[in-house]
């Protein structure tokens, strides 16, 4: 490798562009910079091996401290964490039912669901082999529907976080749910900020909680947490854990023994799930410094920066702009809300979009609301200067 070739960042060198990133934590755009702390204990941790059921035990000490669970794993993501809870709800700890999944003929695999919280993330409770029945309607949703729906073939109740209109309150939902002795699985999976909601979800009842470790934690992109019920968790980690164990050598065969489990499983549903020990030491590093953070430093770092976009375009012919904080569900997190008048402008928003993308370096932005001539552009990805850099690139393309 040649000294300029070698200067060159590691994504130049792949023939990689890297981007600005205003899209939130989006994966698709490679979720967030990491902070320098969790980079070298992703480091630390990679000289070395472990037992990985050590070390994901030692990582539901720390999540349970975090959110008053009774324990936790580290998963590849919050997506995997709801297969696994949705895994643990429909087998408890029979190994039998494990070695079956995705098949759940025969047993119990109705997860009762608000109508209003269905969506397309719902595909990773369905992968373990359940099956959805909702209940109520988009506008409300009655305690004697929910009711009216528990039948033998419930398996567990499920709730999407974030999503209020339509929907019982979590507490009074998984009160009906513990009534009949069922599990609750809740997805919060982007319901951070604010750091409160760590521990609010398991306090008003949910035996499992799902969020992503690669948004507002900081964490690995690929990283999740479940928390939860310490049964439950156990049950998730057996189906996601490598199962190419004996009964005899088994570190854990004291789990026959104690006559939790017949034996040991296969490898579970989850064993495509795997994460690493870098990940996991990375999640947990993340964590415990999520306790220490600033955040409002960081909102008004947030703030200021989509206000500098906002200031570099609002004049402009055809062009409304303004920052939107807090959001409609009350989010912390203030959005730079920019939308055009094509009549006046020339440009759609999609078109606008499709430049900011094309442009050097890319810029990504949110681009739901193009239809409706609105791009959207979001602070949690940015680093410094990358405002600036996306007003002047909003401003050329406009002015154009």
């Amino acid at each position: 490798m040649s000294a300029s070739e070698s200067e060159k960042h590691i994504y130049e060198r792949l023939g990689v562009r890297p981007v600005i990133h205003a899209r939130s934590f989006s994966t698709k755009v490679g979720g967030a910079p990491l902070p320098p702390e969790v980079v070298e204990a992703m480091r630390a941790a990679s000289d070395c091996c472990i037992r990985m059921e050590d070390l994901q035990e030692a990582a539901g000490r720390i999540i349970a401290e975090v959110t008053g669970a009774e324990s936790g794993i580290v998963t590849s993501g919050a997506s995997a964490a709801l297969t696994l809870g949705a895994a643990a709800c429909l087998t408890g700890l029979d190994v039998a039912r494990m070695n079956r999944l995705p098949d759940t003929s025969g047993m119990p695999n109705e997860f009762l669901v608000h109508r209003t919280h269905r969506n397309d993330y719902d595909h990773a409770i369905r992968a373990a082999g359940a099956r959805f029945v909702e209940v109520g309607f988009y506008y409300y949703t009655f305690p004697y529907e929910i009711e009216a729906a528990v039948s033998e073939r419930t398996c567990a109740f499920f709730y999407q976080a974030g999503v209020a209109e339509g929907a019982l309150p979590l507490e009074q939902f998984a009160a009906i749910a513990h009534r009949h002795n069922l599990p609750v699985i809740v997805d919060a999976a982007a319901e951070l900020p604010p750091p409160e909601h760590l521990r609010q979800f398991v306090a008003q009842g949910a035996d499992l909680v799902a969020f992503s470790g690669g948004k507002h934690i900081r964490g690995p992109q690929a990283s999740g947490i479940l928390c939860g019920r310490g049964d439950l968790i156990l049950s998730a980690a057996l189906q996601h854990q490598d199962m190419d164990v004996f009964p005899e050598t088994w570190p854990h065969r004291r789990l026959i023994q104690d006559g939790l489990l017949a034996g040991p499983p296969h490898h579970g549903i989850g064993r495509g799930f795997k994460v690493g020990k870098e990940e996991v030491v990375g999640l947990l590093t993340a964590l415990r410094r999520y306790a220490s953070r600033d955040f409002e430093a960081e909102r008004q770092a947030w703030l200021a920066d989509m206000q500098r976009i906002v200031a570099a375009v609002a004049d402009l012919p055809g062009v409304a702009a303004h920052v939107r904080y807090p959001q409609p569900d009350g989010r912390q997190v203030p959005h730079a809300v920019v939308t055009l008048d094509p009549a006046r402008t020339g440009k759609t928003a999609n078109a606008v979009i499709n430049a900011l993308q094309e442009g050097d370096p890319p810029v990504c932005v949110f681009e739901k609301l193009a239809a409706a001539g609105t791009i959207v552009c979001m602070p949690e990805a940015l680093r410094p200067g990358d405002a600036e850099r996306i007003a002047q690139r909003l401003t050329e393309i406009l002015r154009a």
